[in-house]
């Protein structure tokens, strides 16, 4: 019967065939040939199977036995990954980290961000989600992510911040929209007739949604993704605000071009500060406070220089 062949079986089993012997296999596991040979012979009637062919000298796997070796071996990582599970419960570290992060958050240091957890906490499942304005506070109030990169200007009622970074938002067109012709300053009769592209919340009926920012033209497009906003900037359908990180290559190829408006001469960029979000009285786990403190260093790294860097 299979519920009687133990895991001590199998890893005598196992160091049988990576040591070429029972003997050899004895001395490995600190136990005498007879005993590594009886525990085989055991193994066989309960598997019903032949595993070694005896003719020889030294006793050989059969191709059933090792087809059973490599079952084995594929049992053992399964319970080692069991032990490793039930080891970080026990020291509390957490077997699964859920994410959300604003779209405005730099994609490199996302990417760095996943390449570490994966290298230094292997057996950490990861539950990441990409999400626009107030859905990432939203996912983080439902219990549906531990951690949330969103903007510290939203409603954050129920919530815990850390300030991580503010984002330099650039006003910039298209090289071929007429905006980008005009010498100087552009003032509210130049915005009055060009489009604004705006980012809108994809919202439940009835539920009232993050408040306009950065809103000066009177024409107004609003598209629900950060990808389809950048696109249409750059095929020149309208004018829009921009992270820097976002559009510095564009900027450097001549995609985009940065525009001066009326509104901010004279005074500091438009900012977008984000903060790095929890449940209010939720404390965190080993892993989670290992991952608040690199999304904050990766993302100050990505916008290049203590002038993004809150304090």
């Amino acid at each position: 019967m299979l519920e009687s062949v133990t895991i001590d079986q199998l890893r005598t089993l196992r160091a049988v065939a990576e040591e070429g012997s029972f003997s050899a296999a004895a001395r490995k596991l600190g136990q005498g040939q007879p005993a590594v040979s009886q525990a085989m012979q055991r193994l066989e009637k309960q598997l019903g199977l032949r595993l070694f062919d005896r003719s020889g000298r030294v006793p050989r796997l059969t191709a059933k036995g090792e087809a059973v070796v490599a079952a084995a071996q594929r049992l053992h990582e399964d319970i080692a990954s069991f032990q490793a599970v039930v080891g970080r419960l026990k020291s509390g570290e957490e077997t699964k980290l859920a994410l959300v992060v604003d779209a405005m958050f730099p994609t490199d240091a996302l990417l760095d961000f996943v390449r570490e957890l994966a290298r230094t906490h292997p057996g950490v499942e990861l539950a990441l989600e990409v999400e626009l304005l107030s859905a990432v506070t939203e996912r983080v109030r439902e219990r549906r992510a531990t951690l949330g990169i969103a903007g510290a200007d939203l409603d954050l009622t129920g919530l815990e911040q850390r300030p991580i970074a503010l984002l330099k938002m650039i006003p910039v067109a298209a090289p071929s929209h007429p905006l980008a012709a005009v010498k100087g300053v552009l003032t509210e009769a130049h915005l009055a007739s060009a489009i604004q592209i705006v980012l809108s919340e994809r919202l439940p009926e009835g539920k009232t949604g993050t408040a306009d920012r950065g809103v000066i033209g009177s024409r107004l497009w609003r598209v629900a993704d950060l990808m389809t906003k950048h696109s249409l900037l750059v095929g020149g359908i309208g004018w829009g605000l921009e992270p820097e990180h976002l559009v510095r290559d564009d900027l450097a190829a001549g995609r985009l071009v940065a525009l001066r408006l009326a509104a901010w001469e004279g005074g500091p960029p438009p900012q977008r500060p984000l903060a790095l979000v929890r449940r209010k009285g939720t404390p965190l786990g080993p892993v989670a406070t290992w991952a608040s403190n690199r999304l904050t260093s990766l993302c100050q790294l990505a916008l290049g220089g203590a002038d993004h860097h809150t304090t």
